[in-house]
């Protein structure tokens, strides 16, 4: 029943803010007002946390606190806020003319009192094209949302605010959003599937972070199992031990990132930016990560691979392995198992494309990789998934300890085999264009994929769904990769009745052509009533 009053009370915010604030951007482009919402809102969490923890120490000034003490926050892990960025500040000065320089010094302010946060904060609110009564009435929007206090922290309001927004402001902005937002179910998918419970997490390509996130939310649901008794295959000592390391080219999809990590309270240290990318200036040359998850850019062209024919990275292999210069898929993957640790696991979204393609070198690559053991498993993924892409896409799982040995996980021995898992038939259609996974397809995906490689797991193949192959199998089919050529035809599909499903489909085409006709005839009687003005 909780559970339901959570949803009642959370979801009605964060659609309310967004439907508000979006209305507020009036002709303001969504890729420009995102960071102008999201600083505000950012703005707004750390405001409210300072204040709560400032009353505490007004408090306690009998007993020798000091509110202005920035070191009482520090110790509490809040940021400190001098006094003319302070929310209620802000908001007294919402119906000013200055109030875009107002928060634009506000932020300069925060960075200068928190050395964490230097060079994050948007300063976009002078700027003449943003509407000033427009900026007002959404200081004031957000200023009517608590946001900040330990107990909007322990529902994680922010969290779910933030995450809302990035998601509406990609689904807003189309191709250019879908840059930097990975859907959260697929985030989700690829964290569930590898379990990150201890170690260096890497992400090379981190957009706003949101594997991190996922990555710290995985950790905490399985203390929480713990805390009530609920079983949890993570070690039973499992705190949160993970240590996260990113590179962002895009400057501004780095600030966000920042930001999205600093409102969780994740050390974001080691999350770098350079305009330069992971390719041509690895930010983490000496870095070999527990674990990769990661979302590269789809059959990125423009990768500057002409200027790296003979970088260490493509022998990775053993042998070189020279990725072509006009598609960073297998580049990307050769930097993934660069960066991996001799125990390592990396899963990360690639095009279908990828498990197919004989270009210029690739074929050879992922027969290499397939003949070294390194390929785990390959999940195909629905349609529609993504908000800049059409592109069908995949999900690669590599493993350097295929052999099972030494993880607390009890891992079993699956050298020879390649777990084949075709969801493209999953999800659900969230609107004409778009479709997501249900929690209920991640659990599938996620155990059937657990108890293959676990040694106590339950594994049959399902005809049509997953099934396990050797690699003299996939050999024998050229190393070629799609699972739909190894799962099969479900068992229903055998009982097709192509006489039932041609006369349904009949039926809708002659409904749809119906509708349209009695359009068309409304049409053509509105406009016979209009009289036009005669002549002369």
């Amino acid at each position: 029943m909780a559970k339901t009053t959570k949803t009642e009370q959370e979801e009605p915010l964060v659609k309310t803010l967004w439907k508000a604030a979006d209305k507020l951007r009036k002709n303001m482009d969504a890729a420009e007002y995102k960071h102008v919402a999201l600083g505000l809102i950012f703005l707004k969490y750390i405001s409210d946390a300072f204040e709560e923890q400032y009353k505490k120490l007004v408090g306690q000034k009998d007993e020798g606190a000091d509110p202005e003490d920035k070191n009482e926050y520090l110790a509490e892990k809040v940021f400190f806020v001098p006094v003319l960025a302070r929310w209620n500040y802000i908001q007294g000065r919402a119906t000013q003319p200055t109030i875009g320089k107002d928060i634009d010094d506000a932020m300069d302010a925060v960075e200068k009192d928190n050395p964490s946060l230097r060079g994050v904060l948007p300063k976009v609110y002078a700027q003449e094209k943003l509407d000033k009564v427009s900026l007002g009435g959404l200081v004031n929007l957000i200023g009517s949302a608590t946001l900040g206090t330990k107990e909007a922290q322990s529902k994680d309001v922010l969290g779910q605010v933030f995450e809302f927004f990035l998601g509406e402001f990609a689904l807003a902005e189309g191709k250019k959003g879908g840059q930097f937002y990975t859907p959260q179910s697929v985030v989700k998918l690829l964290v569930e599937m590898l379990e990150p419970y201890e170690g260096r997490v890497f992400d090379p390509c981190c957009g706003s972070g949101g594997m991190f996130v996922q990555s710290e939310k995985f950790i905490k649901s399985h203390q929480d199992h713990y805390r009530t008794g609920k079983p949890s295959r993570l070690p039973e000592n499992v705190t949160d031990r993970i240590s996260i390391y990113g590179q962002e080219s895009n400057q501004t999809t780095w600030r966000l990132a920042k930001m999205n990590l600093s409102i969780r309270g994740i050390d974001s240290s080691n999350v770098k930016w350079n305009n330069e990318g992971s390719f041509l200036n690895d930010a983490h040359k000496d870095l070999k990560a527990d674990y990769i998850i990661a979302n590269p850019p789809f059959n990125d062209s423009d990768w500057s691979g002409e200027l790296l024919r003979d970088d260490a990275r493509w022998k990775v292999l053993g042998e070189k392995l020279t990725p072509p210069t006009g598609n960073a898929n297998y580049a990307w993957i050769q930097h993934f198992l660069y960066h991996l640790a001799p125990t390592g696991q990396a899963g990360f979204v690639l095009s279908k494309g990828s498990l197919t393609t004989n270009t210029t070198g690739e074929g050879d690559i992922r027969k290499a990789l397939i003949e070294n053991g390194l390929v785990d498993c390959i999940v195909n993924l629905p349609t529609k998934l993504f908000l800049n892409t059409q592109i069908p896409a995949c999900l690669w799982f590599l493993s350097r300890n295929r052999k099972g040995n030494g993880s607390a996980l009890h891992l079993r021995n699956r050298e020879n085999e390649i777990l084949f898992i075709d969801a493209r038939n999953m999800g659900f259609l969230i609107n004409r264009k778009n479709r997501d996974l249900s929690d209920d397809d991640i659990a599938l995906i996620t155990g059937t994929y657990h108890n293959w490689r676990n040694e106590d797991g339950d594994y049959a193949d399902v005809a049509g769904f997953c099934k396990v192959a050797t690699i003299e199998e996939v050999a024998k089919l050229n190393y070629v990769l799609t699972p739909g050529r190894y799962v099969g035809l479900a068992d229903e599909e055998d009982d097709f009745n192509f006489v039932e499903r041609f006369t349904s489909l009949k039926a809708e085409l002659e409904q749809q052509m119906a509708e349209e006709t009695d359009l068309n005839k409304k049409i053509m009687e509105s406009l016979s009533r209009i009289k036009l003005p005669a002549n002369g």
